[in-house]
């Protein structure tokens, strides 16, 4: 592979992360449980879509990339296409994956290379959604006796999904290894102080590696990129 096309294939990987977590997120407008939480994760979806945006772009036109690819083109983590579920999911996967993007960024951008700018720039908005996502761990796991079980029960059923993040993507060049073992210190410290506990103990329990990288996805996806990319199948060229 050139670097070229594997410069292409890493923007495209992070990109399609971000594009998926954002719709994720959106969905929460008008059903979050407050308003300033409605407020706080639209903020997330928007941060999170000017990233892939710029990502996007350094692999082709964003708008084609984004609403004119077939499921089996997209390469995003398995993770982020989860369905919102409960706000404990929703938050179980922000954790996860916050804090995996925050760890990834900061070696991106001390790394150089064509994703630098956008990591070093991506990494100031990252630390505020790592930060959301462990204040909102802590809370509902240290809270109550009904929080503490739907976020324990969150942290369980995502759990499985973790493993994909830690395969080597072409283009970016890093010590994975390293990158899996800090996660794990981070994620281990955030759950543990929420009273709460990683399935089968801290860096033991399965965690399978997920095929979204290669552009299997799981069943709801099929459902979420139907209606993300709907309104523009619908009307061909338009626009405003």
């Amino acid at each position: 592979m050139t670097t070229t096309s594997a410069s292409t294939t890493a923007a495209l990987a992070l990109g399609d992360d971000a594009l998926v977590l954002s719709q994720r997120l959106g969905e929460w407008a008008g059903h979050a449980p407050v308003l300033e939480e409605e407020v706080a994760l639209a903020n997330i979806a928007l941060d999170l879509l000017g990233q892939a945006r710029t990502l996007l772009s350094l692999a082709g036109d964003e708008d084609e990339l984004a609403y004119l690819r077939e499921e089996r083109a997209f390469t995003n983590l398995q993770l982020v296409e989860q369905p919102n579920g409960d706000f404990a999911h929703t938050i179980a996967r922000q954790l996860y994956f916050s804090v995996y993007q925050h760890l990834l960024y900061g070696q991106l951008a001390a790394g150089g290379g064509p994703l630098a700018p956008l990591a070093a720039k991506a990494v100031k908005e990252v630390a505020y959604h790592r930060d959301h996502a462990e204040q909102w761990t802590l809370r509902l796991g240290d809270g109550t006796e009904e929080s503490h079980r739907r976020m324990q029960q969150a942290v369980d059923a995502l759990w499985k999904y973790t493993g994909e993040m830690f395969q080597p993507v072409d283009g970016i060049d890093l010590d994975w290894a390293a990158l899996e073992s800090n996660w794990l210190d981070a994620v281990t410290e955030s759950v543990e102080r929420a009273t709460l506990g990683l399935p089968g103990g801290p860096r033991t329990g399965a965690r399978a590696a997920g095929a979204g990288r290669q552009g299997l996805h799981t069943e709801s996806f099929g459902r979420m990129l139907a209606e993300m990319q709907h309104l523009h199948r619908s009307h061909p060229g338009a626009s405003w």
